[in-house]
């Protein structure tokens, strides 16, 4: 039957359009007569019908209104019903005025034709859609495989959600109602169901409907919010499932196709970073980009969001040849007008650095190639101080020679009173791009934020690791906190940052409130579908050699002032003498060479005076050589 109706869909839909124009015409000339038949002037309207028809079929067929679907109508539908009838209707007054003089045929007429014209083919598509959404669903709630479904939010995203449901029975879900804060919701129906209350009732709502599963359709909440209506599902043992945020959302259009599981970068609640477009624009678009580090977590994340604004082109550096090769073809198949070049390399090398700077000619550099990782730097001081320090100054001595109109340095809030090795030669090498700002004609900005969320470096991917191999998850400490943020939110920011320097500043991002790890673990298991230290246990290893209970973003004496991006605040850049800082760091480049690492360490504490180291390093290499 449906592939019948199908076939002949055009004809049907013809043939129901003739039969209300027809069927209008008619009732109208029984209105204007009060329904006697006998008073009805038959052989004008027998006259008009004809016409009637092909000029309003006409008229219908150039509007597009054979197009539509009944069971998905709008009120731009409607909207689009309502003009049709209107262009018919003159057309046809026209046509009655210079053919018929309006002899015999009563103005009323005239009028009341496309009035019933509109509200018959309006009120048959509404009556389908209606038929479809409700009656239809109420055949199949004998189905008891159909997942009885709470909407938390009854805003324009939760109404979307459940329209788009319930024009969908396949989906195998039946909502049972609207959970929304608002008391002026309360008790009322929103898109046809009733809003159940407040989420201090959920707990009735679920006993009252026997619902099963929850959608969180509140694309602006905040990681608080997010977090209250997990833990209520969790102890209500409900499925919870949310949809984007806000800033994930296109044209604010939402789908089921986008409803996803919690994770933890919604219950760490960032807000949605507000970009100066047109100033990163100005920044990048038409440049040649380079960016350092491009094959990891970070430096990838910078060549993708440098990529949205078209630059000339862009060097991609690093000397992971993999993880190069990866971002190059992703960059490829996602943007490909994009001029592209990938280059293997290392930054401490001088001639290879020259020579790329020589043929690419960047405009703009993005320094996020650097060793990150804290206990690993504590065992290998001497590549932390040669990859970090010496790398960075290569790097931006290059870009002053070849006078690089920006030069932004990715820096860390373990550079803040450093305790271990990773921190203290990322703050030399802030200590150096701000030294050579002061006589050069490029623009050196130092960005300085904290952890991201799914980085290399990450606690992340560990604990979900561990907790995939059935735990235990290990924790260094119980009181450890840290500061995180999302990767794409970080060099969005980094770009922001970027267009704002004048030279010399370092920039800090907004990093929110810090969060404690053991919390984050706990909630990992939980959003893994297991209970802490039941299922999944949780142990405290100890800090590792190098580490701090808290990380910081400020230097005493620093001080911060607010910029234009609420998200962005600038430090008091330090005054160190360039000549004696590029000596200490030719000092340290030659204990390097000469593998003492406890000169290392005393050289750095030179450099940055702050650095308070806590644990001696451990000399791998000498119990290399010793096996």
């Amino acid at each position: 039957m449906k592939e019948l109706v199908r076939e002949y869909r055009f004809w049907l839909i013809l043939a129901f359009k003739v039969v209300v124009i027809a069927a209008s015409l008619l009732l109208a000339y029984l209105l204007r007569y009060d329904f006697k038949s006998e008073l009805v002037p038959w052989g004008v309207f027998l006259r008009l019908l004809p016409a009637l028809i092909l000029i309003k079929l006409a008229v219908f067929w150039w509007q597009g209104t054979y197009r539509g679907w009944w069971r998905y109508v709008s009120i731009a539908d409607v909207v689009d019903l309502a003009r049709a009838n209107l262009f018919a209707s003159v057309a046809f007054i026209l046509y009655v005025v210079f053919s018929h003089r309006l002899d015999g045929i009563p103005r009323s007429v005239l009028v009341l034709d496309g009035v019933i014209c509109f509200c018959a083919m309006a009120g048959v598509r509404f009556l389908t859609r209606a038929v479809r959404e409700n009656y239809l669903p109420l055949r199949r709630r004998g189905d008891q495989t159909a997942a009885k479904l709470l909407i938390v939010g009854a805003g324009s995203a939760g109404q979307m959600i459940a329209r788009e449901i319930r024009q969908n029975p396949a989906l195998g879900k039946e909502i049972v109602g609207f959970i929304d804060d608002d008391p002026d919701k309360k008790g009322g129906n929103i898109a046809g169901f009733p809003v159940l209350g407040s989420q201090e009732h959920l707990a009735e709502a679920v006993v009252r409907t026997g619902a099963s599963e929850v959608i969180i359709a509140i694309p602006s909440a905040t990681g608080r919010q997010m977090r209250a209506i997990v833990e209520r599902c969790k102890a209500l043992d409900l499925r919870f499932r949310t949809l984007p945020g806000m800033s994930d959302l296109i044209d604010g259009r939402v789908t089921v196709q986008q409803v996803r599981d919690v994770d933890l970068e919604d219950l760490l609640g960032r807000e949605p970073t507000h970009l100066d477009g047109e100033r990163i624009r100005a920044f990048l678009e038409g440049k040649r980009v380079l960016v350092t580090g491009a094959a990891g977590s970070i430096g990838s994340e910078i060549c993708r969001q440098v990529a949205r604004f078209h630059p000339r082109s862009i060097v991609l550096f690093d000397h992971a040849e993999s993880s190069l090769f990866a971002i190059q073809n992703e960059l490829a198949e996602t943007f490909p007008g994009l001029h592209m070049t990938a280059v293997v390399g290392d930054v401490r090398d001088r001639t290879r650095i020259q020579g790329i700077f020589d043929e690419a000619r960047p405009q703009v550099v993005f320094h996020a190639a650097a060793y990150k990782h804290v206990p690993m730097m504590e065992n290998n001081p001497a590549e932390a101080a040669n990859n970090n320090v010496r790398g960075t100054r290569v790097v931006a001595e290059t870009s002053h020679a070849f006078s690089v109109e920006s030069f932004v340095m990715i820096s860390t809030d373990k550079a803040v009173n450093p305790t271990n090795v990773m921190g203290a030669t990322k703050r030399a090498a802030e200590l150096l791009v701000q030294a050579l700002s002061r006589n050069s004609r490029t623009r050196f900005v130092t960005v300085r934020f904290g952890n991201v969320l799914g980085s290399a470096g990450s606690v992340v991917p560990t604990f979900k690791r561990q907790i995939a191999a059935g735990g235990p998850v290990t924790v260094t400490h119980r009181e450890v906190t840290r500061f995180f943020m999302t990767i794409p939110e970080a060099t969005q920011l980094v770009l922001q940052a970027g267009s704002m320097g004048r030279g010399g500043e370092i920039y800090l991002l907004d990093m929110g409130e810090p969060v404690k790890i053991v919390a984050l673990a706990e909630e990992l298991i939980r959003l893994s579908g297991f209970v802490p230290y039941e299922d999944i246990d949780i142990i405290f290893t100890g800090l590792r050699p190098g580490e701090k209970l808290f990380e910081e973003l400020l230097i005493a004496g620093e001080g911060i002032k607010p910029t234009s991006h609420e998200k962005i605040m600038v430090a008091a850049a330090a005054t160190v003498d360039l000549s004696v800082l590029l000596l200490q760091i030719e000092e340290l480049y030659q204990l390097q060479r000469d593998m003492d690492l406890h000169g290392i360490i005393a050289k750095l504490q030179e450099i940055v005076p702050e650095f308070q180291h806590g644990n001696a390093p451990a000399p791998a290499w000498k119990k290399l050589k010793a096996v």
